[in-house]
């Protein structure tokens, strides 16, 4: 494990954006002084909290079928979910198109059976759970980022810049984002011509000296999921909890949390998320091929 953390001063900031409706609306925050980890949690890093802990992944349990009434799934084996080029252009309305639910699966066979995560020591790990990151984080002595945090760090200083290096598009230099035509060419990204993840470290930081907080892999945050921002100087005639509602996938029993950051996947035509204000819901059970963390302290 290493422990190399940038410590941040902490202040207000502008949150928020209007590029998409999940994104507002823009407040100001204040953040209290925090440190946040420089770069991505490493399969390094994670194979060594495994090998101290035992621990064993989301991805790597039996599925309880009680869990998936009349889900159409291949098998009840545990798995998690691929992505998975398509031959040419398809409707980017249907995620299905791309995404494919693989026996096998895990964070040592990212995408499945015959994969694995030899020579990739300082890639990034994936198909990791909210529960599988927030283990790693306890055991390493860290917290996961608040969604609040997560941002005001990867703006680097920029106040309300689109992106983290400012507000000029990314070249494929910048971060690592889908270079060519979603879902089916992807040309690479950086000076290795990344597809897929890149090694941490492989883009320039920000101007607080993070890596890779946009672009590369989504990364799990604290936060409950709503599907507006919750502006604290607006006082809400509602539960007094109402800043963290707990967003409940149907049937009741699992909830999402909010990933910030975009990925390798991230394209302007389909998602252009791989920027500081961007977010997204994810279940607290789901594992992908493009998403990791970093952990807060």
């Amino acid at each position: 494990m290493t422990d190399d953390m940038v410590a941040l001063p902490g202040g207000g900031f502008w949150m928020g954006s209007d590029f998409y409706p999940e994104e507002g609306p823009i407040h100001e925050e204040w953040v209290k002084p925090f440190e946040l980890d420089r770069f991505a949690v490493t399969n390094a890093s994670f194979a060594e909290f495994v090998a101290a802990t035992g621990y064993l992944t989301v991805a790597e349990r039996e599925l309880d079928p009680a869990l998936f009434p009349g889900a159409e799934m291949p098998s009840l084996e545990p798995g998690a979910l691929v992505f998975v080029p398509t031959p040419g252009p398809v409707d980017l309305r249907d995620w299905r198109q791309w995404w494919r639910w693989v026996p096998g699966a895990d964070w040592r066979h990212p995408s499945g059976p015959g994969s694995s995560i030899e020579g990739l020591d300082g890639h990034p790990v994936v198909q990791v759970a909210f529960e599988d990151a927030s283990a790693y984080a306890d055991w390493a002595g860290k917290r996961l980022p608040s969604e609040v945090e997560w941002e005001y760090a990867a703006r680097g200083g920029l106040d309300q810049a689109m992106f983290s290096w400012g507000d000029e598009p990314n070249d494929g230099m910048r971060a690592n984002s889908w270079q060519g035509c979603f879902p089916y060419l992807n040309t690479g990204a950086g000076s290795g011509g990344w597809v897929g993840t890149a090694p941490v470290g492989s883009f320039p930081p920000n101007g607080f000296g993070l890596h890779e907080m946009t672009g590369n892999t989504w990364e799990w945050t604290s936060t409950y999921w709503t599907d507006r921002l919750q502006d604290p100087t607006v006082t809400c005639m509602c539960s007094p909890d109402s800043s963290r509602a707990r967003s409940i996938a149907p049937g009741g029993a699992v909830a999402r949390r909010v990933l910030k950051g975009g990925s390798h996947l991230c394209a302007p035509e389909y998602c252009l998320r791989y920027r500081p204000a961007a977010r997204s819901a994810q279940t607290e059970d789901s594992s992908t091929t493009h998403l990791g963390f970093r952990c807060a302290r």
